[in-house]
This record gives structure tokens, C-alpha cells and sequence, in this order.
């Protein structure tokens, strides 16, 4: 091999398959569509504890995605390669809150469209995307359910207690009941008329209470 065949080697050929412009502009691009994901997630996170790395993912995942796919629409033969590669990548990281998928997978998909050359589809699809998420996890808190853990004495003072929760709430119903001697204890799931959580220090002083104790509730139980 001569030293002119170095320089028509495949390998440099493909250094100009894509240009410095292409680059920079489908990164910056990603850059800013990744920005506006992790901003949508950071408005509408409703979870309990939120992570700022993953929010920072989300950016990452859509600029990794876009040049992935530079590199593979510049070659078929690495296209192949690409596809094997990525099979044998397994990801055991646990994702513990269901939205938090939608948003990786609107990440990736935003990258993709993006290395694609469809500029258009990625900034106002994301747009229509975050509005949606905008207007359904915006919703007024008083319509979302709760959870109220009550401890009564007797029969009498669960009826009581029980009627007054029905009488200030919009929607009442019995999760569970554990019955010991001397002691009730229901978890009740509700939904409140308004945002107002006076009505359980009226609970709480009812006799017969022991104790009460209102917690959100979206499927697990969490204060």
C-alpha cells in the first residue's frame, strides 16, 4: 500500500460523508429540542422525588441519538454494524415513574427525526407534544385522589366519621378495612371538593377518632 492509497482509503472517505455544518447544526438543534424536553419534565414532574440526572438524560439521549444517526444514514455497512451493536446493549436501570418513559422515548424519537433531516417535524411535533403534557399534569390537585387513613374506637364513630367525609368530599370510597378489638382502621379513597384540607381537623376532633391521616395516592401509597 503506497501512501496515496492511505489518503483513498474508505475510512477517510467517510470523514467528508458529513459536513462541519451538518454536524454543528444537527447537534445545536438536538441541543435545543433536548432543553425543551427536560424543561416539559421538570414543569409537569408529579413523582416524589425528582432527579435532576435524569432530566440532564433526557437532553443527552436526544444529541446521542441524532449524530447515531448521522453516522448511519452516511453508510448502509455501518447501518448493519449499528443494529448487531446496539442488540446486545442491555439497560437494567429501573424506571420507577410510567411518564418517564414517554419522555425517553420522546428523546430518542426527537433525535431521530432531527438526524433526519425533517427540522420541521421534530420542533413542532416536541411543541405539540409538550403542550399535551402541559395541560394534563397541570390539572387542579383537589381532582386527583387521596388517600385517607382513619383510626376509630367503635362502630358509632366510624359511622359518624364516615358520613362527615362524605358530606365534604365529592367522591368517597373503602379501600380496606382492618377491625381489631377496640380499634377500626379504614383507608379510604377520596376526591376533594376544593384544596381545602380543613375539614380533617374537624375529623381528627370528632370523638371516637384517634387519628387521621390524609396522603395523595396515584396507585401506591406516599405521603
Amino acid at each position: 500500500m503506497t501512501f496515496n492509497d492511505i489518503f483513498k482509503s474508505n475510512f477517510l472517505a467517510n470523514v467528508t460523508s458529513i459536513t462541519m455544518l451538518d454536524m454543528f447544526l444537527a447537534l445545536g438543534l438536538s441541543f435545543g429540542v433536548g432543553l425543551f424536553i427536560f424543561l416539559i419534565y421538570k414543569k409537569t414532574y408529579a413523582g416524589v422525588m425528582y432527579s435532576s440526572s435524569f432530566g440532564v438524560t433526557l437532553i443527552l439521549m436526544t444529541m446521542i441519538s441524532t449524530f447515531v444517526i448521522l453516522a448511519v444514514t452516511s453508510n448502509v455497512v455501518l447501518s448493519l454494524g449499528m443494529v448487531g451493536a446496539l442488540s446486545i446493549v442491555r439497560f437494567r436501570t429501573a424506571i420507577k415513574e410510567p411518564m418517564d418513559i414517554a419522555f425517553l422515548f420522546w428523546s430518542i424519537a426527537a433525535g431521530i427525526v432531527l438526524a433526519a433531516g425533517m427540522i420541521p417535524l421534530a420542533v413542532f411535533g416536541s411543541v405539540a407534544i409538550g403542550l399535551i403534557f402541559l395541560i394534563f399534569a397541570n390539572r387542579k390537585s383537589h381532582v386527583n385522589p387521596y388517600i385517607v387513613v382513619l383510626q376509630c374506637e367503635n362502630r358509632e364513630s366510624e359511622n359518624r366519621s364516615t358520613n362527615f367525609l362524605k358530606t365534604h368530599t365529592s367522591r368517597m370510597n373503602v379501600k380496606s378495612k382492618s377491625v381489631q378489638k377496640g380499634a377500626i382502621e379504614l383507608n379510604l379513597e377520596i376526591r376533594l371538593k376544593d384544596e381545602s384540607t380543613d375539614f380533617m381537623n374537624e375529623l381528627a376532633d370528632m370523638d371516637g377518632v384517634r387519628s387521621a391521616v390524609l396522603v395523595s395516592y396515584n396507585g401506591d401509597y406516599m405521603s
